[in-house]
């Protein structure tokens, strides 16, 4: 099998990282070979607005990684978000050929191709056709069994769609294009973290991946194996920000600073006199904040974030499905303490995603963190693609392939005994052939001798004439 390089590139609102990695065919997990992280300029809310800027810092971001993998990078998985991303529900259906017994991947690839043609308001277009569920004939298919290989005459799914605006996936494509790359695939960054933080079981027993970056909240809510609800909401660090700068009156770098460092979302877990030292600027006086008074504006935006995705979680309808509960990943999952708030407000339990359960022990520890759950994901996403295509065409190759027909098999001759001869008994000698005169004779019943004594003898009744 093929074991290609992967790199993913997300662009975030306030970072944008780039990650080359490969399959480790020692320990079947994923290697990365090189990382670049540079500012993100011209982003805002996970949108693209200056082409420019932006493609500038990815331009920086790729040339870090690829000097570090030693690789020349082409092309990339790219990690999109933002608030024009929308999901829907929709179901489509199919009549199975005659000719197929049973169903076949030209019948699912059918099926999800379908989903193309459904109606979408104008400006949209979609990113991922993710099927839920199938069914065969008016029976529900459990998520365990693959429906290639089903006997039936309907086949039928449920999907999850997802779409965004046509302008703002432009404008990232554009800004992508322009550094040099070409994009692979685009790939919902909350889908991208959950292949960083999540394992099978969490996916089947149903869990909630909320990634809090820079400028959206990004929801993935899973449950047997399959996603059931997105979402991506406006407010996240960049909101927590605003507010630290606002109520503190300091400079939107300052509050950056200090929520990066101090950052907490527990004010009762905070010690009254303890006070952070803001530098003044030009000859002002240093402005001193209180560290309670900080966690306190943490905690309120926090809560408001959370709240909506409480909100997000009973919408879907997976709000009593989610055995294993929430999944914390994001540079936002860093703050102090949010693990307890969110227990709290969500009433589930929660954890905090960090990307290395697929990753190989020499991944580099400073890149352990929840805020590269997503560029590193998009590495692991793009890896499934390829094996996931590699096996389909294995498979396709295997039915195409005639199956040799078995030899015939020779019977050896069974010797059957010959039959026993037997010499045919001496015919009895015939009959020495008479003459014609004697068989007419014989047919008289007298002998020849009889036949002329008879004849030559006097007739008695003439005798008895010359006597009278």
């Amino acid at each position: 099998m093929n074991n290609p390089i992967i790199v993913g590139l997300d662009i975030g609102t306030t970072k944008i990282a780039c990650f080359v990695g490969q399959r480790d065919e020692e320990s079947d997990k994923v290697r990365i070979l090189g990382y670049g992280k540079t500012e993100s300029r011209g982003v805002d809310h996970g949108i693209v607005i200056n082409i420019i800027e932006t493609s500038d810092s990815i331009r920086k971001a790729v040339a870090l990684a690829a000097d570090q993998a030693n690789v020349d990078i082409k092309e990339v998985y790219v990690g999109i978000a933002g608030q024009h991303i929308k999901s829907m529900q929709n179901q489509g259906s199919i009549m199975i050929p005659g000719d197929h017994s049973y169903i076949t991947e030209e019948d699912i690839e059918k099926l999800i191709d379908d989903q193309l043609n459904i109606m979408l308001p104008p400006g949209e277009q979609i990113i991922h056709i993710l099927p839920q569920n199938y069914i065969v004939d008016g029976e529900m298919l459990n998520v365990e069994i693959n429906p290639v290989g089903v006997a039936g005459k309907q086949l039928k799914a449920n999907f999850h769609i997802v779409t965004g605006n046509d302008t703002n996936i432009l404008n990232i494509r554009k800004a992508v294009e322009r550094a040099g790359l070409q994009i692979k695939l685009f790939v919902l960054e909350p889908i991208a973290s959950a292949f960083a933080v999540l394992d099978k079981e969490e996916r089947h027993n149903g869990v909630a991946i909320v990634d809090i970056g820079g400028g959206t909240t990004d929801i993935a809510i899973f449950h047997e194996s399959n996603i059931h609800h997105t979402s991506v909401l406006p407010m996240a660090g960049k909101s927590i920000t605003t507010d630290i700068k606002e109520g503190c009156n300091i400079t939107q770098k300052d509050a950056e600073r200090i929520k990066t460092r101090f950052g907490c979302c527990m004010p009762q877990s905070v010690d009254e006199r303890d006070i952070i030292s803001i530098p003044g600027i030009h000859s002002q006086p240093p402005r001193e904040i209180p560290l309670k008074t900080l966690a306190g504006i943490i905690k309120a935006r926090t809560e408001a974030i959370l709240d909506q995705v409480a909100y997000e979680i009973s919408l879907s309808g997976c709000d009593k499905r989610l055995i294993d509960g929430v999944v914390l990943t994001g540079g936002g999952a860093q703050l102090g303490h949010i693990k307890e708030l969110a227990d709290y407000t969500l009433g589930k339990y929660t954890r905090i995603g960090i990307p290395n359960t697929h990753l190989t022990k020499e991944t580099p520890v400073e890149l352990l963190e929840p805020m590269y759950a997503t560029g590193i994901g998009l590495v692991l996403y793009g890896i499934n693609e390829v094996e996931k295509a590699e096996k389909e065409a294995q498979a396709a190759t295997a039915q195409e392939e005639p199956v040799a027909e078995p030899a015939p098999v020779v019977e050896e001759p069974v010797a059957t005994p010959e039959p026993e001869r037997h010499e045919p008994e001496p015919a009895a000698p015939a009959p020495e052939p008479q003459p014609k005169t004697r068989r007419f004779f014989r047919s008289l019943g007298l002998s020849c001798k009889d036949y002329l004594g008879r004849m030559l003898s006097p007739n008695p009744s003439d005798e008895e004439k010359e006597d009278e």
